[in-house]
């Protein structure tokens, strides 16, 4: 399954560098390195995240499954967004690519995208259907997450439908639910999840310091991920250009 997976992203990262490339020699500037970088980095972090030996310690480990889909929702989804492949394959062929023009998405559903897939996956029954069937959680934590980042970092070809100031409270609000997941798993006492008690035998911590470490690091994680591109989006709404642009 590994090999399949490595086989998938490989190829998936060979077609964007080509593309980027042939873009790159007939198009006009306004492709930078950039994308590239993002892209690639995004696809390493969700090889990292599924096919890895990391992709191996959610079996043990409560930390290393957080581990694995803050990468997938948090680094590979908005990573591979800020690549703009749309864009990137339109003018690998079409040598232009036209003014966006596609509504990016409502802000509502976006954030439902993104919010409940990390609530849902962790009620315990459905935790444990998800630990049989990791591809397909796998599968649901990436197109949450790009969904969930489609309106902050809009990619060609969506356009902006939303006032930007929107932005920070979005990611604002995003975080809430997630904080309060982690203070739950670290502050409650008991081991949610049954299928991490039956495997302490085989760990050199217990089920519930491992409980208490996930919670840890989603909540830190969480926090550091949606934080700072919120100020990055306000500063860039304060800045002299921006409101130069306003008043005109």
């Amino acid at each position: 399954m590994n090999a399949a997976l490595d086989l998938v992203l490989v190829c998936l990262a060979a077609s964007y560098a080509w593309c980027w490339r042939r873009a790159r020699q007939g198009s006009p500037p306004g492709l930078p390195v950039a994308r590239l970088v993002a892209f690639l980095l995004g696809v390493v972090s969700l090889w990292a995240a599924v096919a890895s030996p990391i992709a191996h310690l959610d079996q043990g480990h409560l930390t290393g499954h957080m581990l694995e889909h803050l990468l997938i929702m948090t680094i590979a989804a908005p990573l591979l967004l800020l690549g703009e492949p749309a864009r990137v394959w339109r003018l690998a062929w079409h040598r232009a690519a036209p003014k966006p023009s596609w509504l990016t998405p409502h802000l509502v559903p976006c954030w439902l995208a993104g919010t409940l897939v990390v609530l849902v996956w962790h009620v315990p029954a459905v935790f444990a259907f998800g630990m049989r069937w990791h591809g397909f959680q796998h599968a649901t934590f990436l197109i949450g997450g790009l969904l969930f980042w489609l309106p902050v970092v809009r990619p060609w070809p969506f356009a902006l439908t939303s006032s930007g100031w929107s932005i920070p409270a979005y990611l604002f609000l995003a975080m809430l639910p997630c904080d309060a997941l982690s203070a739950f798993l670290a502050f409650c006492g008991r081991i949610v999840y049954p299928h991490y008690d039956s495997m302490h035998a085989a760990c050199c911590i217990s089920p519930l310091e491992d409980q208490q470490r996930a919670a840890a690091l989603m909540w830190f994680w969480v926090t550091i991920a949606y934080v700072v591109p919120a100020a990055l989006v306000t500063f860039r709404l304060l800045s002299p250009e921006q409101q130069s642009a306003r008043a005109s």
